[in-house]
């Protein structure tokens, strides 16, 4: 459901909005408040350079390039789109568990030393830069089905099975088995697939994909790695230590779902080609629906090893490391 007030999202049975702070009727739910978001006011035109917020007051003042904007006062956030700055009905976050860095680095020092090659890589690393931060990332859910045709292999491995054991047993009858003096030598035939040994299958499946909503930060995008999204909350600005920087954005929400539309192709094109060989004639259809946005606490992580740089992200909710760029 959602509040009467700011329109954003509230848990059913809540006493009160965590983001405003108005308080929900007693009973209040489903039934009495629509469980689809209510019309959102422009909060201010393009282009403005001051308005306020819509859930304290206080001042926002807008940054040029900017279109994902938190208060920094109660944490709730504003993005820009075609019709202007409007209020996010959705967002919320991943709480910080990893709150030092020496648990962070101590991931990363497993993810680093793995293998005889790699031992003592993190030992022989220099960490010249640390930072955590809370990142701000689009949740867009995704549908998908990919239709596409693949080559049966089983089926001409089989075609050729068949045709060596033929052989095999028509050296037998010619030449009297292989022991005997001048007896038959077989050749295997291998024979190319058979007809009919073209398939056609249908992958389909929904994804929570997140679209990272700053755009200097594409190493923070996600690819197989899978943020614990079951277990985010409303986003609470008192759950987040003093001085750690919530960043604002620069991707807004519809070029987000452009993005998760290709990432979300590629990813089905990806598990076609691990499901099947020789995989062709590949047609997606996906579908993108309204989004939250998601602020991620992340430890960033900058090392040098015989004159390399590397940059470590660990995602500071589980502990994990999300990848390294090199």
């Amino acid at each position: 459901m959602f509040c009467p007030k700011c329109g954003a999202a509230v848990p059913d049975g809540a006493k009160f909005c965590m983001a405003c702070g108005t308080s929900i009727p007693t009973g209040a739910g489903p039934a009495s408040l629509s469980a689809s978001a209510p019309p959102v006011a422009t909060l201010a035109p393009t282009g403005a350079s001051e308005f306020k917020c819509p859930s304290c007051g206080a001042p926002v003042h807008p940054v040029f390039g900017e279109m994902v904007i938190t208060c920094e006062y109660c944490g709730a956030s504003v993005s820009l789109g075609g019709s202007g700055w409007t209020a996010i009905q959705k967002h919320s976050m991943l709480s910080l568990k990893v709150v030092d860095a020496a648990s962070a680095l101590e991931s990363v020092r497993r993810s680093m030393d793995v293998g005889l090659l790699h031992r003592k890589a993190f030992e022989e690393s220099t960490v010249s830069q640390q930072k955590l931060s809370f990142v701000p990332y689009w949740v867009l859910p995704v549908s998908a089905g990919t239709n596409y045709q693949y080559q049966d292999i089983a089926a001409s491995v089989g075609s050729t099975v068949g045709t060596i054991a033929a052989a095999d047993m028509l050296g037998g009858m010619l030449g009297g088995g292989r022991g005997g003096g001048g007896g038959f030598m077989m050749m295997p035939i291998m024979m190319g697939p058979t007809v009919g040994s073209t398939r056609q299958a249908t992958l389909s499946k929904s994804y929570e994909y997140p679209v990272v909503a700053v755009k200097a930060l594409t190493a923070y995008q996600p690819h197989d790695y899978q943020f614990a999204l079951e277990e985010r909350g409303l986003f609470d600005r008192k759950a987040i230590p003093d001085g750690t920087p919530i960043l604002n954005g620069d991707l807004g929400e519809d070029a987000a779902r452009h993005s998760a539309q290709a990432f979300v192709t590629q990813l089905q094109s990806e598990e076609a080609h691990h499901q099947h060989h020789m995989v062709s004639n590949l047609s997606a259809k996906v579908e993108v629906s309204e989004g939250e946005l998601l602020h991620v606490p992340i430890w960033h992580f900058l090392l040098e090893r015989k004159g390399q740089k590397s940059i470590v992200l660990v995602d500071a909710h589980t502990g994990t490391v999300i990848r390294t760029v090199s």
